[in-house]
């Protein structure tokens, strides 16, 4: 199965232009908004999932928005250019999520999940932490496309699914049929395409706390609790809630504006859904 796994990573299809137009301008220092349009409405699919998700459950505005520069404006610069980057690599990979029993939706819906709780959780904490953290918060489950795609390929798909039922965490259930967690295979597809190592990094060692480098371990122990919260199988489920709780607990983390934060999501969602 590793040997699967590394040809698939080895095979993907270089990134889109609107990918790397995307990332060299969220290296410069001051944004225009102007140009980010114009990077954006090159690609339809990019345009289709920013407003599909501004008007999600998730947000709950009180009019619809119909137009990208109405989305940018609400979500935020960095919040957008996630989403972008994050439906344009999910198109790159043409895959499915099968083997999880998911959807390319239920993907979208858990990694925007992800990235409200970077926004809400992590910005009244550190700001500059915040913007770092929301382009890794929205990728770091793209692996299980890779996943997906090998687990079907060798025809495991029933007992995937059936160990996924049976065990809480994931990664372990990754680990034990491809030799790989989702952090794993996700940090290799981006070390592939040459992305930044402020990106890699946190997700290669989401798994491996205790291994990561002191400089980037904050920053993978916050994508852990995002990623038990955001499970794409079971986003905001109580028993991940408590784990998550958990977790923040025992890295020191404010436990209180923790679950302040997953409250305010979950009755937005609510609220609207």
């Amino acid at each position: 199965m590793k040997k699967i796994l590394v040809e698939k990573i080895n095979s993907l299809p270089p990134l889109p232009n609107s990918i790397i137009e995307l990332e060299n301008f969220r290296k410069l220092e001051n944004y225009d908004v102007d140009k980010l349009l114009t990077i954006i409405n090159k690609d339809p699919l990019m345009v289709t999932t920013i407003l599909r998700v501004a008007n999600s459950s998730m947000f709950g505005f009180r009019s619809e928005i119909d137009t990208l520069s109405r989305a940018i404006n609400l979500l935020g610069i960095n919040f957008t250019i996630s989403i972008a980057i994050g439906s344009s690599i999910q198109s790159t990979i043409d895959s499915n999520l099968l083997a999880y029993a998911t959807t390319n939706d239920d993907f979208i819906f858990a990694s925007s999940l992800a990235t409200n709780i970077i926004n809400t959780w992590i910005s009244s904490v550190d700001f500059d932490l915040k913007n770092e953290l929301l382009l890794p918060a929205f990728l770091q489950q793209i692996g299980k496309y890779v996943i997906s795609d090998a687990i079907q390929e060798s025809k495991l798909t029933e007992e995937f699914l059936q160990r996924l039922n049976e065990c809480d965490n994931p990664s372990i259930v990754e680990e034990e049929f491809t030799g790989f967690t989702c952090s794993k295979i996700t940090a290799n597809i981006f070390k592939n395409w040459s992305f930044s190592h402020k990106i890699i990094f946190p997700i290669a060692f989401v798994d491996e706390i205790d291994k990561c480098p002191e400089s980037f371990k904050k920053h993978a122990q916050i994508l852990e609790i995002v990623k038990i919260l955001s499970d794409i199988r079971k986003p905001l489920d109580e028993k991940n809630i408590e784990l998550a709780v958990t977790k923040a607990s025992s890295y020191g983390f404010d436990i209180e504006h923790l679950l302040n934060s997953i409250d305010v999501i979950k009755e937005v969602i609510s609220q609207n859904s």
